[in-house]
């Protein structure tokens, strides 16, 4: 008996790890379709393994880790043989996430993202603080083995950085917040209206922002509000996943306003969008979900109270609360 139980835990570890290997290698397949070159290397504006990689580590525990080091050597693998340099970026891709779960853990995150403190470790910590290793184990590999030229070195590590850090952003918040989310059965028709609107305006808007030669992308900080404010995370991440769907693909071609900038400022107008997006879902939906939290906490404290006061003096409870007035006229 202990010994199918071991078999059939390994079994499922085996299984999960797989997932995670493949979740990783598509979602590096997706970032892969929009690229820069920076100094000579090939770079991504938002890269979404790191994204799944964090998400992964924190809901399915360390043992997944082999999963994210299998992914990041298949995606090397499509540009070629593997070398001791693949080795050493892999080795940094699936530090940085451990690192990111390490530290998110210490400081007890919690995955529900329903307190402002979870919000902003996730950014300060999982994403702009974690994602420093693998974009610095990546890019000194590469200057040690001539792909990267001396004097561009800090170029191309900010924009690896960035689009790791910005995968954690975006991406990690969608799987926590699918994992999390819980529909009740009894949800109003109005309010699933209300969510079908909102995703359709912000797909419109993002759409149009991100075409048009005007400078108006912070007319997509709104719905992301919206998002924030009326569904919290569920509502919040895909409308900031959505704005950097559309976002990406207009930097890299250079177009609406992102055309006539040079590939520096580009890059900086994009992933100011996407972590100004990114932040002011993440955090107001976090405030707003703890806010929520502590009224529910409130009005359960009130309604155990009553019963209290009830069961000690039952003849009392059923008779009304003196009016002020009532007590102003006996004195």
């Amino acid at each position: 008996m202990a010994r199918n139980e071991t078999i059939r835990r390994l079994t499922a570890t085996g299984l999960w790890i797989l997932g995670v290997a493949a979740a990783y290698y598509g979602g590096g397949k997706l970032g892969l379709l929009e690229q820069v070159v920076v100094g000579g290397v090939r770079v991504t504006p938002l890269w979404p393994p790191t994204g799944i990689a964090v998400a992964g580590l924190l809901l399915l525990g360390w043992r997944v880790w082999p999963g994210i080091a299998l992914g990041a050597l298949l995606i090397i693998l499509g540009f070629g043989p593997l070398t001791l340099s693949s080795f050493g970026i892999a080795v940094g891709n699936t530090l940085a996430p451990l690192a990111a779960c390490w530290l998110l853990r210490r400081v007890g995150f919690r995955v529900e993202l329903d307190r402002l403190g979870d919000g902003v470790v996730l950014v300060f910590l999982g994403a702009l603080t974690a994602m420093l290793i693998s974009s610095g184990t990546a890019c000194g590999v590469l200057l040690l083995n001539g792909s990267v030229p001396e004097g561009q070195f800090w170029p191309v590590w900010s924009a690896w950085w960035t689009g790791d850090a910005m995968g954690v952003l975006v991406v990690a918040p969608v799987l926590l917040a699918g994992y999390a989310a819980r529909l009740p059965r009894d949800t109003p028709l109005l309010r699933w209206g209300e969510a079908a609107v909102l995703l359709a305006s912000t797909a419109v808007v993002a759409l149009v922002v991100t075409q048009s030669t005007l400078s108006l992308l912070f007319l997509v900080l709104p719905l992301v509000m919206w998002a924030a404010l009326r569904f919290q995370l569920p509502g919040a991440a895909p409308c900031v996943l959505m704005v950097s769907v559309f976002a990406v693909p207009a930097a890299t071609d250079q177009v609406g306003p992102f055309a006539g900038h040079g590939l520096l400022a580009t890059m900086v107008i994009l992933q100011a969008l996407n972590g100004s997006a990114a932040l002011t879902g993440l955090l107001l939906a976090a405030m707003i979900t703890e806010r929520n939290n502590t009224l529910r906490t409130i009005e359960q404290a009130c309604a155990r109270l009553a019963e209290l006061v009830a069961h000690l003096s039952p003849a009392e409870a059923d008779q009304p609360w003196p009016d002020a007035d009532d007590d102003t006229a006996e004195h």
